[in-house]
C-alpha cells in the first residue's frame, strides 16, 4: 500500500536511474549504467517480508525522516524506480542455472538477509542528499556499472526470481561475462498493476 501511495503521488515524474543499452536480445539486455547514489538498508526474512521491513523502512527516509542539510527540520524526496532487492551473501555465484539467487542461508529460510535500496534523484549529491534519522538507513555511492538484465512480467515469488535469474546467468556464461556482485530482484509497478503489464528486472553486474 505504502509502494502503491508513493508510485501515485510521483507518477507524472517517476525518475529511473539514467543508462545505455549496448546490446538486447528479446528479454535480456546488457546496460551501462551512470553513477548513481542509493539510500539501503538491511533486512531479515523471506522475500515478502524483507521487501516490506525494508521499503518501511526507506520510505520512512524520503517521506522525511531526515535532517536536512539546508534547512532546518526534514526534507521530502521524490521517488523513483525501481524499488530493488539483492541477497546478502559473500559467496560466489553459482553459474549452473537455475540455482542463483541464494543468500547464506537460502532466500526463505530463517535468517536470510536482503539489501533494499532506492536510487536517489539524480538532482542530488552525497553532499546534498538529507541525513537519515534511522541509523539502518545508509547513503552509498555506486561508480558507474555494466549491468546484464532479464525482464519479465507478473508476479514476483522467489521460484520465479529463482527461475528468470538462472536465465539470466546462463545467457551471461554463453558469452562470457562473468557476475562481479549479486543478482539484485528490481521493481517497477504498484500492487494494483495488472500481472502481465507488470515490469520486473533482475540485474546482475558483470565485468
Amino acid at each position: 500500500m505504502l509502494f502503491a501511495m508513493l508510485l501515485s503521488q510521483n507518477a507524472m515524474a517517476t525518475e529511473e536511474p539514467r543508462f545505455e543499452s549496448l546490446e538486447r536480445s528479446g528479454a535480456f539486455e546488457l546496460r551501462q549504467y551512470a553513477p548513481m547514489i542509493v539510500a539501503e538498508t538491511w533486512v531479515e526474512g523471506a522475500l515478502g517480508e524483507g521487501s516490506n521491513a525494508g521499503f518501511r523502512k526507506i520510505a520512512g527516509y524520503i517521506f522525511g525522516r531526515n535532517r536536512s542539510r539546508n534547512a532546518e527540520g526534514s526534507e521530502r524526496i521524490a521517488m523513483t524506480v525501481p524499488v530493488t532487492m539483492q541477497p546478502g551473501t559473500s559467496q560466489k555465484i553459482a553459474m549452473t542455472a537455475p540455482v542463483t539467487t541464494e543468500a547464506a542461508p537460502a532466500p526463505g529460510e530463517a535468517g536470510s538477509r536482503w539489501r533494499m535500496h532506492f536510487v536517489m534523484p539524480s538532482k542530488y549529491t552525497m553532499a546534498t542528499l538529507p541525513v537519515p534519522e534511522d541509523p539502518s538507513v545508509t547513503l552509498r555511492e555506486i561508480p558507474a556499472q555494466r549491468v546484464a538484465v532479464r525482464t519479465f512480467s507478473g508476479f514476483v515469488t522467489e521460484d520465479r526470481v529463482r527461475e528468470e535469474t538462472g536465465l539470466l546467468l546462463g545467457w551471461m556464461k554463453e558469452r562470457g561475462l562473468e557476475p562481479s556482485a549479486p543478482p539484485q530482484l528490481a521493481r517497477y509497478n504498484p500492487p494494483w498493476s495488472i500481472p502481465f503489464m507488470r515490469r520486473n528486472e533482475i540485474l546482475v553486474p558483470y565485468r
